[in-house]
C-alpha cells in the first residue's frame, strides 16, 4: 500500500510537472510555430490573442486570430476568427510542414480581396512556396461568414453566411475537399454544395481555384415584390472565384406575376459566367420554357458602383411560341384575351429597387403573330363586324381571323406604348398607335382602317345613298376607303369610334 502510495504520488508529480512544461514551456513555442504557418502560408501578418495548451488529451485551444494581408494595408483582415480547437500530437505540431489532425472554428469571417488592378511582374511578387506551411486533415468551421470585396469602388461585398463548413484534405498542394450549407440573401434559400477548394493562391486569393455540384431548394421569389414561386435549382460549377462557369436548371412549379395572379409552371436551363467577388452575371444563355412558350435570353446581371441591388440587363428572343401563355403571366382575365403562334424579340432590363416588377420593367422590342382569334366574345363580335363591313356587307363565309399581327411596342412603368401596330382581317388592314395599361387594362389607340368597300357599301338603303356623297373623303390609295378611328375603354369594354377629327 505503502509502495502504490508512493507511485501514485511520483506520477501525479509527473503529471504537474508536464503540465506546467506544456503551459510555461510549450504554449509559446507552439504560440510561435502556429503565427509562423500562418503567416507563412498566407503571406500576412498574424496577430493571436490567446493560446493554451492542453496536455492529456493534447490539444491547442486559442481565441482572437486575425490575419491581415501584408501588402493590402487598406483593406479588411483576410480571416479573424473568434475561437478554434486544434486537435493534433505533439510530434505532429513541432514537424515541418506543421501536421494538424482536425481544426474547429468558431466565428470564423473570411474576406477574399478583389484581384489587383496592377499585374505586377514574378520580380517584384514574393516566392511562392514548394510546400504549404501546415496541412490539416480536416477543417470545420460552422458558421462562417464569407464576404467577397468588390473590385468596383463604391459596390458592396458579396456576403455568404454558411450554416455548415467541413473541408478535408486531399493531401499536400492538392484542393481540399468541401461540404458545406449556406443561405443565399436573394432570394431567401438553402443551397447545398459539395466539391473542390485550392489551393489557395497567396499572391491573387481571387484565383483561387473552385468547382464542385450544389442544390438551391426552397427559395422564395416572393421576396422579390411582384412575383411569386417557389425555386428549386441544381447543377455543376467550375472555374476560379472571380470567374465561375456554372450550368445548372431552375424548376418554379408555381412561378406567378402578381398582376395576374395565374400560376404557371417554369422551368429552364442555364449556362453563366459568375463573378464571385462581386457577383455580376453573364447568361449565356438562359432558356426558359412555359406552357408551350420557349424564352431565351442572354445578357447579364450586375451591379452599378454607389447603387444598392443589381441591374438584369438581357435581349430576350422568342419563337415557336403562344401568345396566350405570354399573356397569362400579364392579363388578369381569367381566360387569355388572344390566342396564336407568336415571335419577338425585345431588350428587357429590370433595374434595382423597392417597387414591384411590373412597374420597373422595361422592354422595348418588336413581334408578329401570323393568326390569332380574340377570345373576348364582344371584342371578337367587332372584329367580325369590322371585316362583314369592310368587305361590303357580302354574304360569304370567311374565317374573321386576325393576320399579321405584329408591331413595335416598349413597356415602362407599366404601360405598353405600340407604334405602327397593324394586323388585317379579311377584307381590312389596321394601323394603329396607342397604348394599354396593364393594371386598369385601360385603351388608348388611333389609327386607320383600310378597307375593300367603300364606305357607302358598308351599310344599306338611305344611308347607303347618303354615304356615296362622302365616298371621295374617304377613297384613298387605291383602297375603297382610309377611315380614321380611335380605341378607348378597357379590354372587356372596347369602344371603337370614327375620329372625326382627322377627316379632313
Amino acid at each position: 500500500m505503502h509502495k502504490l502510495l508512493i507511485a501514485s504520488g511520483v506520477l501525479l508529480l509527473a503529471a504537474v510537472v508536464g503540465f506546467v512544461y506544456a503551459r510555461v514551456r510549450l504554449r509559446p513555442l507552439l504560440r510561435e510555430r502556429v503565427v509562423t504557418a500562418l503567416a507563412e502560408h498566407y503571406r500576412g501578418e498574424v496577430d493571436l490573442r490567446e493560446l493554451d495548451i492542453r496536455p492529456y488529451p493534447f490539444a491547442a485551444v486559442g481565441r482572437g486570430l486575425v490575419l491581415a494581408q501584408r501588402d493590402r494595408p487598406g483593406l479588411p483582415p483576410l480571416i479573424g476568427v473568434d475561437g478554434f480547437t486544434i486537435d493534433a500530437s505533439l510530434e505532429g505540431m513541432l514537424s515541418t510542414p506543421l501536421r494538424i489532425r482536425r481544426v474547429d472554428l468558431e466565428g470564423l469571417r473570411v474576406n477574399v480581396p478583389p484581384k489587383r488592378g496592377d499585374r505586377r511582374n514574378e520580380e517584384g511578387r514574393e516566392p511562392k512556396s514548394e510546400l504549404p506551411a501546415f496541412v490539416i486533415d480536416v477543417v470545420k468551421a460552422d458558421g462562417t461568414v464569407l464576404q467577397i470585396l468588390s473590385k468596383k469602388e463604391g459596390k458592396e461585398p458579396l456576403v455568404f453566411e454558411i450554416a455548415r463548413l467541413t473541408l478535408n484534405s486531399a493531401g499536400i498542394g492538392q484542393p481540399m475537399k468541401f461540404v458545406t450549407t449556406l443561405t443565399n440573401p436573394k432570394p431567401p434559400g438553402l443551397i447545398e454544395s459539395t466539391g473542390e477548394f485550392g489551393p489557395w493562391q497567396n499572391q491573387e486569393p481571387s484565383q483561387t481555384p473552385v468547382a464542385g455540384n450544389y442544390t438551391f431548394s426552397n427559395a422564395n421569389l416572393a421576396h422579390f415584390k411582384g412575383i411569386a414561386g417557389m425555386l428549386a435549382s441544381g447543377g455543376k460549377y467550375r472555374g476560379r472565384l472571380d470567374e465561375i462557369v456554372v450550368d445548372g436548371s431552375v424548376d418554379v412549379p408555381d412561378f406567378t406575376v402578381r398582376i395576374s395572379g395565374h400560376p404557371v409552371h417554369l422551368t429552364a436551363d442555364f449556362h453563366a459566367i459568375v463573378d464571385g467577388t462581386d457577383g455580376d452575371t453573364r447568361l449565356e444563355p438562359v432558356v426558359a420554357r412555359f406552357g408551350r412558350s420557349t424564352i431565351v435570353a442572354r445578357g447579364g446581371v450586375v451591379g452599378t458602383p454607389g447603387v444598392k441591388g443589381k441591374t438584369v440587363a438581357l435581349n430576350v428572343t422568342v419563337s415557336d411560341s403562344r401568345i396566350e401563355d405570354l399573356l397569362r403571366l400579364a392579363v388578369k382575365a381569367s381566360k387569355p384575351p388572344l390566342t396564336g403562334a407568336i415571335a419577338f424579340r425585345t431588350q428587357l432590363e429590370i433595374p434595382p429597387g423597392d417597387v414591384e416588377i411590373i412597374d420597373k420593367l422595361y422592354l422595348n422590342g418588336e413581334f408578329g403573330l401570323g393568326a390569332a382569334r380574340f377570345t373576348s366574345s364582344n371584342l371578337q363580335r367587332r372584329i367580325e363586324e369590322l371585316s362583314s363591313r369592310a368587305r361590303g356587307d357580302r354574304d360569304e363565309e370567311v374565317e374573321s381571323v386576325v393576320s399579321n399581327l405584329g408591331g413595335r411596342f416598349v413597356l415602362r412603368r407599366g404601360v405598353i406604348a405600340f407604334s405602327n401596330l397593324t394586323f388585317a382581317v379579311p377584307g381590312a388592314a389596321v394601323s394603329l398607335r396607342g397604348s394599354y395599361a396593364l393594371r386598369s387594362e385601360v385603351l388608348d389607340f388611333v389609327g386607320t382602317v383600310r378597307t375593300e368597300a367603300k364606305v357607302s357599301q358598308m351599310t344599306t338603303g338611305v344611308t347607303s345613298f347618303f354615304l356615296k356623297l362622302a365616298d371621295p373623303l374617304f377613297r384613298k390609295h387605291g383602297a375603297g376607303a382610309v377611315i380614321p378611328i380611335k380605341i378607348s375603354g378597357t379590354r372587356e369594354q372596347p369602344k371603337f369610334a370614327l375620329d372625326a377629327g382627322r377627316i379632313f
